[in-house]
């Protein structure tokens, strides 16, 4: 995994120099950083879970990582619609919320991605930020409340409704446009974005938002 913990760093480095990243796409041909996504994700909950064809985790091994590669080389990966279920809201909040449940090959290649993606964007992210980051969240926040904000003595709480379902396509490639000068990637994600779901074995398009999933959601939010 040297290979792919040098090439990391590379983008890390050019991350925290506001530099733009190039020929991004030929890096998913690296079956080093499938691994190392497989490694990340394949104890997650929702690992044997299917979504809308029946593959799991179960059914991986080398040669289907070399297959999906194979594809991308080719650019015929095609992203398969998410299975969207309602679960309830968290902290005991009345209603639910919607969860995507994608393929077992697209949460692989959504991690090899994210991977990318996140040690580019991690360095330029705000030190006051801790959702969705590695080493950060509830605990960061609190230590943080705790040791900086000692003169602080009240707080107010937002929270955005339905953020992930309104992400608006079109600005956030935009985004990625001005960061990531590689067409194959930007278009890759674009399929993604635009790969729709399917509930009650209905299909449905998305023409805004972002899948909210347990990768899914790690890998929007470090795109946005």
């Amino acid at each position: 995994m040297q290979k792919a913990e040098a090439l990391l760093d590379i983008y890390q480095k050019r991350g925290s120099k506001g530099l733009p990243l190039e020929r991004v796409y030929r890096h998913l041909f690296d079956h080093e950083l499938f691994l190392r996504a497989y490694g990340r994700i394949y104890r997650n909950q929702g690992a044997t879970t299917r979504g809308s064809t029946d593959e799991t985790v179960d059914g991986m091994d080398l040669q289907k990582i070399h297959r999906i590669i194979g594809l991308l080389k080719l650019e015929r990966y095609q992203w398969t619609p998410v299975r969207r279920m309602e679960i309830p809201k968290g902290n005991g909040k009345p209603g639910t919320r919607p969860l995507g449940i994608p393929t077992w090959s697209d949460k692989l290649v959504q991690e090899v991605v994210r991977t990318l993606l996140e040690a580019y964007y991690e360095p330029r992210f705000s030190t006051h930020s801790h959702g969705f980051r590695p080493k950060r969240g509830c605990q960061s926040a609190l230590l943080e409340v705790r040791t900086k904000w000692t003169g602080t003595i009240w707080f107010i709480e937002g929270d955005i409704k339905g953020a992930f379902d309104n992400v608006d396509h079109e600005v956030l490639l935009s985004i990625l446009r001005r960061d990531i000068h590689d067409g194959r990637l930007v278009a890759l994600i674009g399929g993604l974005l635009r790969a729709g779901y399917m509930e009650d074995w209905r299909y449905h398009d998305t023409l805004s938002g972002t899948p909210q999933g347990e990768s899914s959601a790690r890998f929007c939010s470090t795109s946005t």
